[in-house]
């Protein structure tokens, strides 16, 4: 299958091929989505196979408005209703309880519930109106990989899997969505994003995040709760703030092949790097470390040679949560200080 790469212009054409049950990638503010019609079993099974995706794992629907949730969701609190209002379209995905073969059990995993999200990416908004279903939208990316934030990232691990990706150049956000559970009596957040948790309090008050470990034969609620998430070829390492960064440097010098330096630019031009290290600047700050965090992973993962990717943590502070969120994820918990041990 030839993969069709789609511009803003060509979105009739995309709406055309999901009507058709065929798969199309799709921008969002966060990172790009893998989108099937939602109402159609065959095709939101092509969006398994297309990223090797474990089939226990809940795809979130995404929507082009409040009345296209009400077709599917049993009810909507007024909470729920309340974060509708001031977040969507956004970066905030919503758990609901559906109404009984609403959508089938390739979408919900099995599960009573669905979780719904109104992107913030006008072209993707386009797309579903002109198809005129809810789409599903996994990240486009080969399960367990970093998520992609641009179109050839997409192209990269999916061509020649899926019919076609519409390009709107890279993402804002560069990390997924904040995804809250509203289908319990208090809500969780079940996943961290750009909308935080006091951002969520400031409309409806007290929620909890969520400590619960899924089991191994439980189905989780939400996308990136039980199989490994975001993770490169290369080991990464995380480099706490109080690790020192010029004893990263010695030990990076004393390693046989090349190592990916990941940190902000004022780090990186303070430091000075041996031969074998390759830097990947992740900006001046939180926003711009969360927008470049996977595109950086990806660009290690096309470096062969990059065994080890040492990456700069942030605080657990608003955006900051999400960030180490999906960086303990692809370091499968490994920080530097891990990387010294081994070698005793």
């Amino acid at each position: 299958m030839e993969t069709k790469i789609f511009q803003k212009d060509q979105i009739q054409e995309a709406a055309a091929a999901l009507r058709a049950g065929e798969l199309v990638a799709f921008p969002t503010e966060t990172v790009y989505g893998l989108g099937a019609d939602a109402t159609n079993e065959t095709a939101v099974k092509r969006v398994y196979q297309a990223k090797g995706r474990p089939s226990d794992n809940p795809l979130i629907v995404h929507v082009a408005s409040v009345a296209m949730v009400e077709q599917y969701a049993a009810e909507i609190p007024d909470k729920a209703r309340q974060l509708m209002a001031q977040f969507w379209p956004g970066s905030l995905t919503i758990i609901l309880k559906i109404n009984p073969g609403a959508l089938s059990k390739t979408v919900t995993g099995g599960l009573s519930t669905v979780a719904f999200r109104f992107p913030n990416s006008v072209p993707t908004l386009e797309l579903i109106k002109e198809a005129g279903v809810p789409m599903v939208g996994p990240s486009a990316n080969t399960s367990g990989k970093p998520s992609p934030t641009t179109a050839q990232h997409v192209y990269h691990d999916l061509k020649g899997k899926i019919f076609g990706i519409l390009d709107d150049g890279p993402t804002q956000v560069g990390v997924e969505s904040t995804v809250l559970d509203m289908s319990t009596n208090q809500p969780v957040i079940l996943r961290p994003g750009a909308v935080t948790k006091a951002d969520i309090e400031s409309v409806v008050g007290s929620i909890d995040l969520n400590h619960h470990h899924v089991g191994k034969n439980e189905t989780p609620k939400a996308p990136g709760m039980k199989y490994k998430h975001y993770a490169p070829n290369a080991q990464v390492y995380i480099v706490d703030p109080d690790d020192d960064w010029s004893a990263v440097m010695r030990w990076l010098q004393q390693q046989a092949f090349p190592v990916g330096v990941m940190a902000e630019q004022n780090i990186l031009t303070g430091l000075q790097l041996p031969s074998n290290a390759e830097p990947f600047s992740l900006g001046n700050g939180i926003n711009d470390a969360s927008a470049r965090l996977f595109d950086g992973l990806r660009h290690f993962d096309d470096e062969q040679n990059v065994k080890a990717i040492v990456t700069q943590a942030f605080p657990t502070s608003g955006l900051g949560l999400a960030y180490m969120n999906r960086l303990n994820k692809s370091a499968g918990g490994a920080h530097f200080i891990d990387a010294l041990s081994r070698e005793k």
